[in-house]
């Protein structure tokens, strides 16, 4: 059986470590990455899939509550058990769905009892997501105005291309990010589909493809009311994507 990963994330170096022990000392848990505050705890976890996020509370930056908040709003959710030396925060930590609230220094006993309610946390999510038709679980992390954000490939529209950067459209809303369209799309290869040297879009939203009267391409979405132009250069990639995942 494979161990289930955990990261941590505290902005004290000396908790972290005592805690990476603990959780070494239990044979089902890994330690997969250490964070030091809210943005590198939501960078990590697109980068590591952690199953577990030990969060501290009081963090410089993003504080553990708002980065339970983004965490919880994910397709795949880690369990989140929050470790903190202050009990007052508790109640809007279960607000965020936190499997477990546990106060510093943590014991432990009450960690391995938290872990163990946690992978069971995860079981559940794993029956549900199989049943949604093997939803593929990949995150993007990305800098904006407002702090770091995590996005599910799988909420993802469509990706535009505007000079420097490109504005991803998503179920709730839009987010503009520094990443390259071809950074993406290598990132990314079977979630997102190229259908313009502007335009990458998700493929789990495309409905079919259409022709106009004027012989130009466009790509029905999902969710969206306006149809994606279809470069003639991509056209016959995406009629082929089209016939072999979705037969016309």
């Amino acid at each position: 059986m494979t161990n289930k990963k955990v990261l941590i994330a505290d902005d004290e170096p000396l908790a972290r470590e005592r805690i990476h022990r603990l959780v070494d000392a239990l044979p089902e848990f890994t330690v997969c990455a250490e964070a030091s505050d809210g943005h590198e705890a939501l960078s990590l976890t697109a980068e590591h899939g952690p199953d577990v996020v030990l969060l501290d509370i009081r963090m410089p930056g993003m504080d553990g509550l708002e980065a339970a908040e983004r965490l919880s709003a994910l397709e795949q959710p880690p369990a989140i058990i929050f470790c903190t030396a202050y009990d007052h925060y508790a109640i809007t930590a279960f607000e965020v769905q936190a499997v477990a609230y546990l106060l510093k220094p943590v014991r432990r006993e009450a960690l391995a009892d938290a872990l163990t309610k946690a992978g069971r946390v995860n079981r559940l999510q794993l029956q549900s997501i199989q049943s949604r038709d093997q939803e593929s679980g990949a995150q993007l992390a990305i800098r904006t105005h407002r702090g770091t954000e995590l996005i599910d490939l799988a909420q993802v529209f469509y990706c535009e291309a505007d000079q420097k950067y490109v504005t991803i459209h998503h179920h709730h809303g839009e987010s503009v990010t520094d990443h390259t369209l071809k950074e993406l799309e290598g990132r990314f290869p079977d979630e997102l589909l190229r259908i313009h040297r502007h335009t990458l879009v998700g493929v789990r939203h495309i409905q079919g493809l259409t022709r106009n009267n004027d012989g130009h391409w466009f790509l029905n979405l999902s969710d969206r009311s306006t149809a994606l132009p279809v470069s003639r250069r991509h056209a016959g990639s995406v009629r082929e994507w089209l016939e072999k995942h979705r037969p016309l």
